[in-house]
C-alpha cells in the first residue's frame, strides 16, 4: 500500500512540476522515486514522510477549497441558466468636463435584464482616488429617480426593504476609496435601467503635465487572513479568465476648457481621436479601434499647456444664501530644487512584489524600474532589497554601500525573481521596520507593488507609526493598479506615489524619483493668510514640498477685520536657507454655482480623506461619526454613506423569484491568470517551497545513489 501511496504522490508532484512553467527545473521525480520504492519499505516511508510534510500546505489548501471560493476572486463560469446568463451590465459611457483644474464627471451605467426571470444585478467597479462622489439617479423607461444620501446602514435597509417589496432600487456603496458597488434591485424581463452617477476632481499637475486618469476594472485582490477587512463579501468577485473581453461596452469623452494655450495631448493607455475648437478647447475621445476591450486598463489623459505653465494662484469662492460657507482652493507651484552637490546620503531599503498577480509584464516591468533606481544610486548611499510575496527575505543582514559589485549582485537576484504566491504585504513591512537604523542615517522605503491586496488600512497604519524610522515612496506597476493602495502609502510615509503602466514609462519615472529624492525642496512648511480669517484649512500640517509638485491648501473663510490685503504667505526652509513667497487673494467675479458647488465637495472630500487617515491611524471608528455627518451635509459617498434611489411603484409581484447575477471583471491587460485564487490556478511555489522541493529531491537523489550503489555491490558478491 505504501509504494501505491509513493506512486500515486510521484506521479502527482511530477505532473505539478511540469505544469508549473514559474517552477525551476527539477529531475524526473517519478523515476527517482520508483528507484526508492525497489529498495524497501523502510526507504519508501522516509520518502512518504518527506512528501508528507511537502505537501501540507498543499493538502491543507485543497481542503480549503469551498471556503476559497467565497472569500478570494474566482473564475466567473456561466451557470447554464439561460433565464440569467446574459449579464446584465451592457455598457459604461463617461462624459467628462475640465474647466481649469477642475474635472466635472458623470458616469452612466445601462443595465439590461434579457432573460426571462427578474434579476439583481450586483457590480464592484473602480472610481478615482480623488473623487468627490455627489450625486445618483436612476432612468427607468421615462421615469427619474433621484438617489438620497443615506448613512450606510440605513441606505442598505431602504434597498433591502425596497427589494423585498418589489420595487426598483439601486444602492451604491463605497468599500474603498476608489472601489465601489452597485446593486440593483428587481430589473425585469426587458427592463433598461440607467444608472447615472456625477463625481468632480482636481487634477493636479506634475512637471507641468495635467493627467485625468478614469479607472475601468478593480483587479482581483489577494485577500489575507490578517485583513481586518477579510470577510468582506466584494473581495469575492468574479473574473473572467485571462484573455477574455468583457461584453460590457466602453466610451469616454473628455471636454478641455484650459486658461491658456493646450501644447499637446496624448493617451498613453488608449489610441484616442482628438478635435481641437480654437487654442483652449479641446474634444478627446476613443479612436474607433481602440473601443473593443478598452475596458481592462486605466484610461489615461495628459495634457500640457503652454509654457509648462502651472495654475498657480488662490481659487477665493463666496458662498451664497443665509447659510452659505466660503471655499478657498491654493495650489502654489513649488521653488526650484537645490543643486545635488549639498544633499546628504541615504539608505535605501527596495521592497518588491514578486506575487503571482506580478508575474509576467508587472514583474518584468518591476525589474526594469529597479534597474533603473538602483543602478542610479550614488557611491555614497546604502540600500538592501527585499523580496515579497507569501514570504519574504533580504538580498543582505543588513544595507550594504552601493558599489558596483552590490548593485550587480542585486540585479542579479531581481532578474531570477518569478511571480508566484500570496501577497503577504504586512509581514513585509514589519521585517523592514525591523531593521537596524543608525540614527544619523536618513532611510527611504521604495515599495514596487501592483498594489492588489485587502489590507490597505493595516498598511497606511503601520507606515505612520513608523514615520520616525523613514519616509516611503510607493511605485505602483500595472494596466490597473490599486492606486489607493499605492497613493495611500505615499501619503502616510509622507513620499510620493509612482504609476507606470506601460514598460517604456520605467526610465523616467525612475528619473523622477531620483530628482525628487535628492532632496525636499522646502521643509517646515507653514501657509498662512491675511485679510481674511480661515478655519477647517486641509492638511492641517503641510507636509515636505518635493519637487515639481504644487501646495495644495483647501479651507473655508470668512471676511477679517480690518482693511490689510488679502494675501497668502508661503513660507518653509530650503536647504540652502529660509523660503518665503506671498501670493495675492483674487476673489473670482461672476463665479456660477456649479464650479461653486465643485469646490464645496472637493473641500469636503480631502476633509474626508484626512479623517480616515487618522481613524486608520488610531485602529478603531472613532471618527466615524465626523466622517458620516461630513458625507451627510456635503452629499457624499464615503465609507460610511452611501447613496439609495427607490421608485414607488411595485413592478415584482413575485420578489423572492429574483434571482442575483454578479458581474464578472476582465482580468487587467498584461495581469495572468496567476492573480486569481489560489484554488483554481496553480501558483508558482514560495521561495520556501521551492527550497523544500529542491532539498527533498536533493535527498531522495542521494538515498536513490547510495541504494544503486549497495545494489551493485551485492551483485559483484
Amino acid at each position: 500500500m505504501v509504494r501505491d501511496t509513493l506512486a500515486l504522490l510521484a506521479q502527482t508532484l511530477g505532473k505539478q512540476l511540469r505544469t508549473n512553467t514559474a517552477a525551476p527545473p527539477v529531475p524526473d521525480i517519478p523515476r527517482t522515486l520508483g528507484k526508492c520504492l525497489s529498495s524497501g519499505c523502510y526507504v519508501a516511508s522516509s520518502c512518504f514522510m518527506a512528501l508528507a510534510v511537502l505537501f501540507a500546505p498543499s493538502a491543507q489548501g485543497q481542503a480549503n477549497e469551498a471556503a476559497d471560493r467565497t472569500e478570494s476572486p474566482y473564475f466567473y463560469l456561466p451557470g447554464g441558466d439561460p433565464g440569467v446568463d446574459a449579464l446584465p451590465l451592457k455598457s459604461t459611457d463617461v462624459e467628462v468636463r475640465v474647466a481649469g483644474v477642475i474635472a466635472d464627471v458623470t458616469v452612466t451605467q445601462v443595465y439590461k435584464n434579457e432573460g426571462a426571470r427578474p434579476i439583481e444585478a450586483k457590480y464592484v467597479f473602480p472610481g478615482s482616488t480623488r473623487a468627490a462622489v455627489h450625486a445618483m439617479n436612476v432612468r427607468l423607461a421615462d421615469r427619474l429617480i433621484e438617489a438620497h444620501i443615506r448613512e450606510k446602514q440605513q441606505a442598505k435597509r431602504e434597498y433591502e426593504q425596497a427589494r423585498s417589496e418589489g420595487k426598483t432600487a439601486a444602492l451604491l456603496e463605497q468599500h474603498r476609496p476608489n472601489v465601489f458597488q452597485m446593486n440593483v434591485a428587481n430589473i425585469l424581463p426587458g427592463d433598461d435601467v440607467r444608472v447615472e452617477l456625477h463625481y468632480t476632481e482636481l487634477l493636479t499637475p506634475e512637471s507641468g503635465r495635467y493627467r485625468f486618469v478614469f479607472p475601468t476594472v478593480v483587479g482581483p485582490r489577494y485577500n489575507s487572513p490578517q485583513s481586518a477587512s477579510a470577510s468582506e463579501r466584494w473581495l469575492a468577485q468574479p473574473t473572467l479568465p485571462e484573455g477574455t473581453d468583457s461584453p460590457a461596452k466602453f466610451d469616454i469623452r473628455v471636454q478641455l476648457d484650459t486658461p491658456i494655450s493646450i501644447k499637446e495631448v496624448d493617451s498613453p493607455s488608449h489610441a484616442i481621436a482628438t478635435q481641437h475648437s480654437g487654442e483652449r478647447r479641446a474634444v478627446v475621445g476613443l479612436a474607433a479601434q481602440a473601443r473593443q476591450a478598452a475596458n481592462n486598463r486605466d484610461f489615461i489623459l495628459d495634457y500640457r499647456l503652454a509654457g509648462d505653465a502651472v495654475e498657480s494662484g488662490v481659487m477665493f469662492m463666496r458662498g451664497r444664501g443665509e447659510k452659505a460657507e466660503n471655499f478657498f482652493l491654493a495650489m502654489v507651484e513649488p521653488p526650484k530644487a537645490v543643486p545635488a552637490s549639498i544633499i546628504t546620503p541615504r539608505d535605501y531599503i527596495f521592497v518588491v512584489d514578486i506575487s503571482g498577480s506580478m508575474h509576467g509584464f508587472p514583474l518584468d516591468t518591476a525589474k526594469t524600474v529597479l534597474r533603473e533606481l538602483i543602478g542610479g544610486l550614488r557611491s555614497s548611499d546604502r540600500f538592501n532589497v527585499l523580496l515579497f510575496a507569501g514570504s519574504s527575505s533580504f538580498l543582505h543582514q543588513h544595507s550594504v554601500p552601493a558599489t558596483r559589485e552590490n548593485i550587480d549582485k542585486a540585479l542579479r537576484l531581481i532578474d531570477r525573481s518569478n511571480g508566484g504566491g500570496g501577497t503577504e504585504l504586512i509581514p513585509a513591512l514589519h521585517h523592514v521596520y525591523a531593521q537596524d537604523k543608525p540614527e544619523d542615517v536618513s532611510r527611504t522605503i521604495v515599495v514596487v507593488t501592483d498594489g492588489y491586496v485587502s489590507v490597505e488600512n493595516e498598511a497606511f497604519s503601520l507606515v505612520r507609526r513608523n514615520l520616525d524610522q523613514a519616509n516611503l515612496f510607493a511605485f505602483g506597476i500595472g494596466s490597473s493598479v490599486n492606486r489607493h493602495l499605492i497613493e495611500g502609502l505615499a501619503r502616510a510615509g509622507m513620499g510620493e506615489p509612482f504609476v507606470i503602466t506601460r514598460a517604456e514609462e520605467a526610465a523616467a519615472q525612475a528619473a523622477r524619483f531620483r530628482q525628487m529624492i535628492t532632496s525636499p525642496v522646502l521643509t517646515s512648511v507653514r501657509a498662512d493668510f491675511e485679510g481674511v480669517e480661515t478655519w477647517d484649512v486641509v492638511p492641517q500640517k503641510l507636509p515636505d514640498v518635493l519637487a515639481e509638485r504644487p501646495v495644495i491648501v483647501f479651507g473655508k473663510w470668512r471676511d477679517a477685520q480690518g482693511a490689510g490685503p488679502k494675501q497668502l504667505v508661503l513660507e518653509g526652509r530650503r536647504a540652502d536657507g529660509a523660503y518665503r513667497q506671498t501670493l495675492p487673494l483674487l476673489e473670482a467675479q461672476g463665479i456660477n454655482e456649479e464650479r461653486f458647488s465643485a469646490l464645496r465637495h472637493l473641500w469636503a472630500r480631502q476633509r474626508i480623506a484626512e479623517l480616515s487617515d487618522q481613524e486608520n491611524l488610531m485602529g478603531d471608528k472613532s471618527l466615524r461619526k465626523a466622517i458620516t455627518a461630513l458625507g451627510l451635509e456635503y452629499s457624499l459617498l464615503t465609507q460610511y454613506t452611501s447613496f439609495i434611489a427607490v421608485d414607488d411603484r411595485i413592478r415584482n409581484m413575485q420578489p423572492d423569484s429574483a434571482t442575483a447575477v454578479d458581474q464578472p471583471q476582465p482580468l487587467p491587460q498584461d495581469v495572468s491568470n496567476l492573480a486569481v485564487g489560489g484554488a483554481y490556478v496553480p501558483g508558482a511555489p514560495e521561495p520556501q517551497t521551492t527550497g523544500a522541493l529542491l532539498v527533498t529531491l536533493s535527498m531522495l537523489a542521494m538515498v536513490a545513489r547510495r541504494l544503486s550503489r549497495q545494489r551493485r555491490r551485492h551483485m559483484t558478491l
